[in-house]
């Protein structure tokens, strides 16, 4: 009898080590993952400013107005490799979102203004907590994101020919800025998890505009320029493969 209960105490044993191994992140390990990715711009912005019309300078900021930034989903793909069972590196990146830029103050009449398309791709180092066996791993991560936008436009014809007076040509500013970033895997199996992840990005853009101005004198070139605070939280939900 004692002999049966030793065997199967020592089956048991095994049993759980060798489900625990199933389950590992550990040094050498490269996974990839995908799934849904919410930003959510924290946003303010600076009233717009007035550089100059026609080589004539203004340098003014008219009272009482901004913009806004929607929130924007798509699909992103990350993939890791773990340095050590506790340390990790991550590349992610999405498919670019569009945001819609809406007035504010005296600019909200107008609603939609413009839309831009967004690039943020971000490298983090991560540090997972708990033992590299166990199914639930919470981390923390910091890194860097470069941000840029592609076709930026004013699509409300309202307000490009009521305030900015013509045709207007949009460009943004490219941004480097730091990412803070928490989340946890669970993992199925020795190969499938899921996870999610909040991160925090900290940036701000500046929007230029020129303005194919019509004046009393003719068409002029007018340049104003628009500040806003970006400050997204991104949230990340997927499902991942180890190897």
């Amino acid at each position: 009898m004692k002999r049966k209960l030793a065997i199967t105490g020592a089956a048991a044993l095994a049993f759980t080590f060798a489900g625990g191994t199933a389950h590992a992140q550990s040094a050498g390990d490269f996974y990839v993952s995908t799934g849904w990715l919410h930003l959510a711009p924290q946003d303010s912005s600076d009233p717009l400013f007035l550089y100059g019309v026609g080589g004539t300078p203004i340098n003014q900021s008219v009272p009482n107005t901004g913009a806004g930034i929607s929130d924007a989903d798509t699909l992103a793909l990350a993939t890791g490799y773990f340095v050590t069972d506790h340390i990790a590196t991550e590349f992610i990146a999405g498919i670019p979102p569009k945001f819609d830029i809406t007035g504010k103050g005296q600019f909200s009449r107008f609603g939609t203004l413009g839309r831009a398309y967004q690039w943020s791709p971000a490298l983090l180092l991560k540090y997972y907590f708990n033992d590299a066996n166990a199914k639930f791993r919470p981390y923390v991560g910091i890194g860097a994101s470069y941000i840029w936008f592609t076709g930026a436009k004013i699509t409300n014809s309202a307000f490009e020919n009521g305030v900015l007076g013509g045709p207007t040509n949009a460009q943004t500013s490219n941004q480097w800025a730091p990412v803070f970033n928490a989340g946890f895997t669970y993992n199925f199996t020795k190969h499938w998890f899921a996870g999610f992840s909040m991160s925090y990005i900290p940036v701000s853009v500046t929007a230029t505009f020129t303005t194919a101005k019509r004046t009393q004198v003719g068409t002029l070139t007018e340049t104003s320029k628009a500040h806003i605070s970006l400050n997204p939280i991104v949230t990340y939900l997927n499902v991942g493969y180890r190897f």
